[in-house]
């Protein structure tokens, strides 16, 4: 058995599983109320039918079930070999009838393989004021099914969880409990208005500063927001980070532009990769890799990997243990050569996800033809190149007509400019870097180059 802490996920080959909420009996204690939804592409329920809990035990047509409260355990099964193709999760819910969960003892997960009884993964619940919990996922990647621990709560409780995964809920009955969250056949959801389902929680993510993990908290949401629009809410990808640190980059690195730039992608890591990570490069005449970015350490890493170019001459402080000497990278710019590198990653690195591309670059480019070599030849890979251009007087060369290139499969670069990158909201900032990658996964699967 695995044991899972938040964030984290593990791969689940059974056909079928049995997920029990359990807890520690206390005085008056009222139990807890296990659930289950079906939620497709978009992060939501098809229908209120998508809604499985004790006033509605059974599925109508797929092979998920409430078994119901045993003692101090409340289950689910699902048989994950039998569900429909158009189901990509199943988010198992608990409420406590109105109590908060840090009044709850002993408050713990349980994934079980249906057929052999033995169990797979254990999750010890840490929770606070809420009164509903999205406890954990059964999730679908590629062909087969992972297991994530959550542990993300409601302080709307089961009506407030519910609704912001689609069902239609009562409004004139507030008392929040399963009993109000009643499945009505053959009715259409009524969402709100933008309304997404909640971002993933990040293996570590309590640990970072308070306020850095407020605002990737909110931040995430904006991303599943910006996903949810194209159906990919809950769409994973590898996401690597390009950094330039070029010489004419010193002052946007003096004056931390580029770090508030790394905290902000990281809520598109911590959203995308099923791991919250980041591959990281910097280049300039050379390119080098950086260490990889956990979201769980983004403080430390933005401090220790976050560094424009230098000449050796001009070093004044000895190289911390995990830092790239940026005086062999250089201060001259010469995109081609790590657009290379991350090409051949991806090739020797093979995933079953597609590879995202953050890449950002303050222009002066002048080696259109190599790289333009370069990404032709990538468009039959599985990667889409984002290009974030910093300041608009500098030129941009052969990225500024990469959307109208000819000759390729399909259109594997995004590019814009902006004169202030902290100027962009960060709901801005997610619809420029976002809104191409969703069609080009679409058109790669045309293609047959993702899957």
């Amino acid at each position: 058995m695995q044991i899972l802490k938040m964030g984290e996920n593990i791969a689940v080959s059974a056909a079928s599983v049995r997920v029990l909420i359990g807890w520690s009996a206390g005085p008056a204690d009222p139990g807890l109320d296990a659930c289950a939804l079906l939620l497709s592409s978009a992060g939501k329920v098809r229908s209120d039918n998508d809604f499985v809990f004790y006033n509605q035990p059974d599925h109508p047509t797929e092979p998920v079930r409430h078994l119901g409260r045993r003692g101090t355990v409340d289950a689910v099964e699902v048989q994950l070999a039998r569900l429909g193709q158009d189901i990509d999760c199943i988010a198992v819910c608990t409420s406590a009838d109105g109590r908060p969960f840090k009044q709850i003892r002993g408050l713990h997960l349980r994934v079980i393989d249906t057929a052999t009884g033995t169990d797979l993964a254990r999750f010890d619940i840490t929770a606070g004021p809420e009164t509903a919990l999205l406890a954990g996922e059964l999730y679908r990647r590629q062909g087969t099914w992972k297991f994530r621990a959550v542990g993300q709560g409601w302080a709307s409780g089961l009506a407030g969880l519910a609704t912001d995964f689609g069902i239609t809920i009562d409004e004139t009955d507030s008392t929040a409990s399963a009993q109000t969250v009643v499945a009505q056949s053959g009715r259409a959801p009524a969402l709100r208005p933008g309304m997404a389902a909640p971002p993933r929680i990040s293996p570590g993510e309590n640990l970072l500063p308070l306020d850095m993990r407020k605002r990737l908290s909110t931040r995430k949401h904006q991303v599943v927001e910006i996903l949810a629009k194209y159906g990919m809410a809950y769409a994973t990808a590898r996401v690597v980070l390009v950094l330039d640190s070029s010489g004419s980059m010193i002052h946007l690195y003096q004056k931390k532009v580029i770090h508030r730039a790394v905290e902000r992608v990281g809520a598109v890591a911590a959203q995308l990769d099923d791991n919250a990570q980041m591959q990281a490069w910097v280049f300039a005449e050379n390119p080098a890799r950086l260490p990889d970015l956990a979201i769980a350490d983004l403080p430390q890493w933005i401090s220790l990997h976050v560094r424009s170019g230098e000449l050796p001459r001009f070093r004044t402080f000895p190289l911390q243990p995990g830092q790239v000497d940026m005086s062999a990278v250089g201060v001259v710019n010469e995109e081609h050569k790590v657009i290379a590198e991350v090409r051949s990653f991806v090739a020797v690195t093979p995933t079953a996800v597609p590879t995202l591309v953050l890449f950002f670059s303050d222009g002066g480019i002048y080696r259109d033809v190599e790289i333009e070599q370069q990404l032709r030849a990538a468009a039959d890979e599985p990667i889409f190149w984002q290009f974030i251009g910093l300041g608009t007087t500098s030129g941009y060369g052969v990225l500024e007509r990469l959307d109208t290139m000819t000759g390729r499969r399909v259109d594997n670069v995004g590019f814009f400019a902006v004169d202030d990158l902290d100027s962009l909201t960060d709901a801005d900032l997610y619809s420029r870097l976002l809104q191409e990658f969703p069609s080009w996964i679409q058109s790669a699967r045309q293609a047959s180059i993702v899957r």
